[in-house]
């Protein structure tokens, strides 16, 4: 049976020197990160992209780089700036030889990957950023997704549920960011809408199994609360 190191160094087999070195860093950077958005998220994130392009047809490459890099500054731990992480990745990137064009195709889907409400479209324009960010998403959902949007808001001081907050369906990217909801409201507001959002076939598939096992787990919650 593999150990945890191996099952999470397997992917570096196949890679490019570039991605091998791209992974090592952030490793570094995000080992001891706590609010569920640490090196674990973006190993799985940065398999599922593998498993995905694999179907899709996605250049190998663009994809790991996009994954592994998607959180490397995200606008949550940055006052809601959500131009840092494009900044920091084309920094890393330079710094590790990649060439313009690279850079400006992995740049381009650390700036759009993000969710930003339920009325914002976060369209990619490539089918690289497409399984990036369906992998981000299968990453949001299912028993993982459940376990990391708790892990978020008590990081960020947020109540576990509170019945007399109803969740909002943020219009604008500004809204969204402004919100300070409890955990509970968040599987409304984003995790359940996950899955009519994916872009690629691969992603639709994946999808359907983690949704509903958090329609059940909500189900679940709800009944165990209002004992």
């Amino acid at each position: 049976m593999q150990s945890e190191v191996e099952a999470a160094q397997e992917p570096l087999i196949q890679s490019s020197d570039l991605v091998c070195r791209v992974a090592q860093h952030i490793k570094a950077k995000f080992a001891l990160e706590c609010s569920g958005h640490d090196w674990h998220h973006i190993n799985r994130v940065w398999k599922l992209a593998r498993q995905i392009r694999t179907q899709e047809g996605a250049n190998q490459e663009i994809v790991e780089l996009g994954a592994l890099v998607h959180d490397i500054a995200d606008w949550k731990f940055h006052d809601g700036d959500d131009t840092v992480g494009p900044r920091v990745a084309e920094r890393l990137l330079t710094e590790e030889g990649a060439s313009a064009n690279l850079i400006e195709q992995v740049v381009e889907i650390v700036a759009t990957i993000s969710y930003k409400g339920a009325g914002v479209t976060t369209a990619m324009k490539s089918l690289e950023g497409q399984c990036v960010q369906d992998a981000d998403r299968l990453d949001a959902i299912g028993a993982i997704g459940i376990a990391r949007c708790f892990a978020y808001g008590g990081h960020a001081g947020r109540l576990m549920y509170d019945p007399d907050e109803p969740p909002e369906m943020h219009a604008t990217a500004e809204a969204y960011k402004a919100s300070k909801g409890h955990s509970l409201n968040h599987f409304y507001e984003k995790l359940f809408l996950l899955k009519d959002r994916m872009n690629t076939k691969t992603g639709k598939t994946m999808a359907e199994k983690r949704h509903r096992y958090m329609e059940q787990y909500v189900a679940q919650f709800l009944k165990e609360w209002n004992v």
